[in-house]
């Protein structure tokens, strides 16, 4: 086999795995049937957790000129009276505000530099897989490039992150369950060319005569969505007259360059299996989901970095049935979003005026009880390689004697050992430690700094000792996507949980 892993697909979902298994040393080669970058802007936002893995890639300050952080989020009725006004945190969990707009082509941009300046990552455009061979040792890959000459590769692995009509998933056969969510919106982008005062940022027009999203994508891009009628003349809503007469209220030519019009049916589906031997799919390839909470190109990089770290202990040497706990543990997360996105989906553009008009009354009386939308935390994870907790760790400000900086930098994003302080290392062996070394794994140990000997580390925002009192625990293992493996609430069971997981791993083969 000349490669470790084949990536069939070049979106964000590829991208990310591409980089992130080349720079755990990985020869990865990437197969993409369009000869160039899209350069059009498709998704709209990502989360603090998708900006730390670009933090972990080194290219989050690269990533932030194509962005906006995004405040909050306002529902509007068709009156315009305000229904929602939700409020994103900043800093959110993962150290960084939660929710940014973006310009995509910007983002692939820095990708596309990422990935063909990573050592051991080959990226191959213009290239069409046709067939995929298992063999004992690995996958054959039989492409096409555009001037029709075949190539063949061998991998170890392959992973789809083709998109929903890929050919990955159509090769793997696997049955594709409909959440019954099917919504037709014309989407249209625009370059804005000045300032348009009073040009909503981020809005819902819960309108039932015309419901339409109105988002900002970035510095001097804008979009307007409008669901459709099922019936609607496709050719018709695409002519750019009618998109001109569909924003006049908001814009006019003078103020911007309409750049895409597409009309999207919105689907909720996930394929059954996401592993077949050596093939696995990814982002959109394994699920897809309307948009409405901006999750979507998230969820493929959430499911980039949970594959990454697995393929690269297997490729070192580790039981592939690590693999086997790939989709377990995302399934039910890409499950909750997708069925949390329609119910929202289904609210915001409800076509009954009665019941849009009972849903106006709910929502407008909390607004006058002053009472909040409740934030929506994703579920942790369960199953797969989790004792307990399943929780993302929760990244701040740290402290050492040489510099201050997010948690990820200063203790890195390995199989992590995180206490509370130094007694809550105190019943781990020896062995213990080696075993852990022996998969990668670091101590990042809090106390308070003292004459007597400072702290490794210390906790400058409280950020930890807040998640420790949460918890109860005195100390956590975490996992290199820094979700927590497990929590311990005592030395003890620190030791338990370690040799656990050591035993679940196993040993490498040699």
């Amino acid at each position: 086999m000349q490669y470790d892993v084949a990536i069939v697909g070049y979106g964000p979902t590829g991208m990310a795995l591409a980089a992130l298994l080349g720079q755990l040393g990985h020869k990865v080669v990437v197969l993409e049937r369009y000869s160039g970058l899209y350069n059009l802007p498709r998704a709209a936002a990502f989360d603090d957790e998708t900006m730390r893995t670009f933090q972990k890639l080194g290219i989050a300050e690269k990533v932030l000129p194509g962005t906006n952080i995004q405040q909050g989020y306002v529902w509007m009725n068709g009156e315009g009276d305000v229904l929602l006004d939700i409020e994103y945190d900043n800093p959110g969990r993962c150290g960084w505000p939660s929710q940014y707009m973006m310009y995509q082509p910007h983002l692939e941009d820095v990708f596309d530099t990422l990935c063909k300046t990573t050592p051991g990552v080959e990226v191959r455009q213009g290239v069409t897989v046709t067939a995929l061979t298992e063999q004992p040792d690995g996958v054959q890959v039989t492409a096409k490039t555009e001037a029709g000459e075949e190539v063949s590769v061998g991998a170890r692995y392959v992973v789809g992150c083709d998109g929903g009509n890929g050919f990955v998933r159509q090769h793997l056969k696997g049955d594709l369950e409909d959440l019954g969510f099917f919504e037709n919106w014309l989407v249209c982008d625009f370059e804005m060319k000045r300032t348009v005062p009073g040009l909503p940022s981020f809005r819902q027009v819960c309108n039932p005569a015309q419901p339409i999203s109105i988002v900002n994508i970035g510095p001097n891009h804008h979009r307007f969505s409008f669901r459709l009628e099922a019936d609607v003349d496709r050719d018709e809503v695409l002519k750019p007259e009618g998109v001109w007469r569909r924003v006049e209220q908001f814009l006019t030519k003078k103020d911007a360059e309409l750049i895409r019009v597409a009309n999207y049916t919105f689907r909720s589906c996930i394929v059954d299996a996401w592993r077949k031997g050596r093939v696995l799919l990814a982002g959109d390839a394994a699920h897809q989901m309307p948009p409405f909470l901006a999750q979507g190109m998230v969820s493929g990089i959430r499911d980039a970095r949970n594959l990454a770290w697995k393929l690269d202990m297997v490729l070192d040497g580790y039981s592939d049935d690590l693999l086997d706990t790939y989709q377990p543990e995302r399934e039910p997360h890409v499950r909750f979003i997708t069925d949390k996105a329609i119910e929202l989906g289904r609210v915001q553009t409800m076509r009954d005026p009665e019941e849009a008009k009972k849903r106006d009354a709910r929502l407008i009386a909390a607004r006058a009880a002053n009472r909040k939308p409740d934030k929506l935390r994703y579920p942790a994870l369960s199953g797969g390689l989790i004792a307990n907790d399943g929780e993302l760790l929760p990244q701040g400000l740290v402290s050492t004697a040489e510099k201050t900086a997010l948690f990820d930098e200063i203790a890195g994003t390995g199989w992590l050992i995180v206490a509370k302080g130094p007694e809550a290392l105190c019943d781990l062996t020896q062995s213990d430690r080696d075993g852990f070394a022996a998969i990668g794994g670091r101590e990042a140990v809090f106390a308070i700094s003292s004459m007597f000997g400072g702290a490794e580390i210390s906790d400058t925002n409280g950020v930890y000792a807040r998640w420790f009192d949460e918890t109860g625990g005195v100390a956590a293992i975490v996992r290199p996507d820094s979700y927590v493996y497990g929590v311990a609430r005592d030395a003890g069971e620190l030791a338990l949980l370690t040799r656990q997981l050591l035993s679940t791993l196993g040993s490498p083969k040699s």
